[in-house]
């Protein structure tokens, strides 16, 4: 299959946890974090490519209520054609998006659209920059961007773009989406978020490590988070929000035992089993530890 014409993934991340450490003098919150990926055979986005004569940047289907110049598609497209050092030589593209993550879900839906968009038009246009310089290129766009393009399992510091890779345990979470989106600017700027837990070293973190500390101002603003994590503990697992909300997970060893919880869910609840996945479907080579600055 020519490459315009294939499907390309843009997978969701959970933060199986997500501590403020600290804040820096420009207002940033500095974190420590782990990003896993879901596997995009259980769910994802996805985007097709195809190659204009002129040199517009389009949708071929806009999000409801998102205007062309915020979309992060066409922000990760405009900036690396910016970037390649030759954009008068490349064409223009029209993107169709098909959206299957929720918006303001805490998933990374619209980071790794962006992501993907980097990854595929940096291929499709035959740019060549690396790693690192794709990533550069995505802090730019937003905080969790670089991570999809980084493409491992890793340990996240700063805010979000200093990765040290690690390996969790094989897992299968159920992910409930609550009925809310939850914008990120309003969790950070709360007054009561905790801005001082301990810093640890990426060496000393262990599964089931540490807690959300996002999740009581989320819980608090937006109560129906809290009501579907409440579910989630009476599983008797441990349940967790996921970036700044509102989706909350749960960690099961298997598929079966996750499909098995899913199956009694309350019928005003909404919900999906995914894999967990520990490499990205796009990535690029590893490089190990890594830091991308802003």
């Amino acid at each position: 299959m020519n490459d315009w014409q294939r499907d390309w993934p843009a997978p969701a991340k959970i933060n199986l946890f997500l501590h403020v450490v600290g804040r820096r003098a420009d207002g940033y919150h500095l974190l420590q974090t782990v990003f896993r990926f879901l596997d995009p055979a259980d769910i994802c986005d996805s985007l097709r490519f195809a190659p204009r004569d002129d040199d517009a940047i389009a949708l071929a289907n806009p999000l409801p209520g998102v205007p062309a110049e915020t979309d992060l598609t066409v922000r990760a497209a405009l900036a690396l054609r910016a970037a390649s050092g030759a954009p008068g030589t490349m064409r223009g593209v029209t993107i169709a998006l098909e959206k299957r993550l929720p918006l303001g879900g805490g998933l990374g839906g619209g980071s790794s659209d962006a992501a993907t968009t980097l990854l595929a038009l940096n291929h499709l246009w035959g740019c060549g920059l690396d790693t690192t310089e794709l990533q550069r290129i995505g802090l730019a766009l937003g905080a969790d961007v670089p991570v999809f393009i980084h493409g491992r399992s890793t340990f996240a510091e700063g805010v979000g773009e200093q990765f040290t890779d690690v390996a969790p345990a094989p897992a299968c979470y159920l992910v409930l989406v609550p009925p809310v989106g939850v914008p990120t600017p309003d969790i950070f700027r709360a007054p009561d978020l905790r801005r001082d837990t301990p810093a640890i070293r990426p060496a000393d973190w262990r599964d089931g490590f540490g807690g959300n500390d996002l999740e009581a101002v989320a819980c608090r603003l937006y109560p129906e988070v809290q009501r579907h994590l409440d579910w989630l503990r009476t599983l008797g697992v441990p349940a967790r929000m996921s970036g700044s909300g509102a989706c909350c997970f749960a960690e099961f060893p298997d598929a079966a035992a996750a499909r098995s919880a899913l199956a009694r869910l309350p019928a005003d609840m909404t919900g999906f089993v995914a894999r967990g996945l520990d490499v990205h479907p796009l990535a690029m080579p590893s490089l190990g530890e890594s830091s991308v600055e802003g």
